[in-house]
């Protein structure tokens, strides 16, 4: 028999606050964390709006900041977030935790590279119009801090975590696009289901508003370019969405063992009861257009929850507000619940944090958590005119009060990578 995971703590640092509480009563609210770029000039590029995270207080979390003065803002983001998951656990204040059975499991992107300090060295080494590579790496080699390129690599936030919490156990980082950090729940889930693990913390964390990653995404045509309206740009499900909103931030999650979470007497705020992951096998960034991966990742979860679709109250969705992704997750969820999906509200919480990337899944998988706690689903905001295709309930612009006892969180990522979670109310 399987052990039951559950989950004893949380934390986030997002755009619409850096709290569980702070983030969540902004749902409520139907609050937007999208304005205009700030992180660099981005007067003359296609999209110049993005969900930024605003007023993070770093140095609250550590007790040497000048540790971290080359980290990127993915790992500061995964401290902070992984730090008040940490406490509101109450892991940290146990001495009977063994820190051999305490690992991290993080979907993470990379680090931001210093865009501006690159250019300046290709300008610097510029000889009749091409780039003298030599001058260049010598350059590079004279100029770049060795530590701050370490950091940039996507492993570097769960080895700073495991640092900073002891945790000696199983570590890893999967880096699978938009499903990394429910792909990084899942695998933690599995750990300590077959009893490699006692606790796992697992999210994930990333941004990727600079210059590479808003060309590289404004390339793929795949961000709205709306530009008159930011707050109004994100609009999942809508027959006039045109992209998504870029964001960043960070969703931390202590997963447990119920055995060992009860004999330490902690709060259980609901279980891990399901995970699907698959792979579409058909193009670097198109999903398949029947859905294929989708829904069958979707029917995986339920069968590994030993779910009926009935047993499906809320789903929150991938839902990124480009035309493709927001139709074929339609068909996805109607093809994995069946008719049960025309009686089951459908949000995306993306229309108004943007798209966090490898950490949108995990903070996706707090919501749902929320949402059954409280008893209230948070709505698809900026839902005005709908689409044929995409018929289903999508919870427009307001809130719901709705008692839910298991929600499918989906996340669907570039290269076909598709991962659901079914989280559930706990049942002793």
């Amino acid at each position: 028999m399987k052990r039951r995971v559950v989950v004893t703590g949380l934390g986030c640092v997002t755009p619409l606050g850096n709290s569980i509480e702070e983030m969540w009563q902004g749902m409520k609210d139907v609050r937007s964390g999208v304005g205009p770029i700030t992180h660099f000039d981005a007067a003359k590029f296609p999209t110049r709006f993005a969900a930024e995270v605003k007023d993070y207080d770093f140095d609250s979390y550590v007790e040497d900041p000048s540790r971290f003065a080359d980290a990127g803002r993915n790992i500061r983001f995964a401290i902070g977030a992984a730090s008040q998951a940490v406490k509101h656990s109450g892991i940290q204040d146990k001495s009977g935790i063994d820190p051999t059975r305490f690992g991290v499991y993080l979907g993470a992107g990379e680090g931001q590279q210093d865009f501006m300090q690159f250019m300046s060295l290709v300008a610097s080494s510029n000889d009749n119009g091409e780039v003298n590579l030599e001058r260049f790496t010598t350059d590079f080699m004279a100029s770049m801090n060795p530590r701050f390129e370490l950091e940039l690599e996507p492993n570097m936030p769960a080895a700073h975590l495991a640092s900073l919490f002891n945790a000696q156990g199983p570590n890893f980082n999967c880096l699978t696009a938009c499903a990394a950090s429910s792909q990084a729940i899942g695998e933690a889930t599995e750990i300590i289901r077959r009893g490699d693990a006692d606790v796992m913390l697992s999210g994930g964390a990333h941004s990727m508003i600079h210059p590479f990653g808003v060309t590289g995404f404004n390339l793929l045509t795949a961000l709205s370019e709306h530009n008159s309206d930011p707050q109004g740009a994100s609009r999942p499900f809508d027959l006039n969405r045109d992209g998504f909103v870029i964001g960043e931030g960070a969703g931390m999650l202590i997963l447990e063992d119920l055995e060992h979470a009860q004999a330490r007497g902690a709060e259980i705020y609901g279980e891990i009861k399901g995970y699907g992951s698959t792979a579409d096998a058909y193009r670097i960034t198109d999903i398949h257009p029947e859905g294929r991966g989708a829904i069958a990742c979707i029917k995986m979860a339920l069968n590994d929850a030993e779910a009926n679709p009935e047993d499906i109250g809320y789903v929150n969705a991938h839902g990124t507000s480009t035309k493709v992704n927001d139709q074929v997750e339609t068909m996805a969820i109607k093809g994995g619940l069946g008719e049960h999906a025309y009686k089951t509200p459908v949000s995306s919480i993306k229309s108004m944090m943007g798209h966090l990337i490898a950490a949108a899944g995990s903070v996706e998988a707090i919501t749902c958590l929320l949402a059954m706690r409280d008893g209230v689903l948070p709505p698809t905001m900026n839902y005005e005119t709908p689409d044929p295709a995409c018929d289903l309930d999508y919870l427009p612009n307001q809130p719901r009060e709705v008692q839910v006892k298991a929600c499918l969180s989906n996340s669907f990522g570039f290269g076909g990578q598709n991962v659901s979670l079914i989280i559930s109310k706990f049942v002793a």
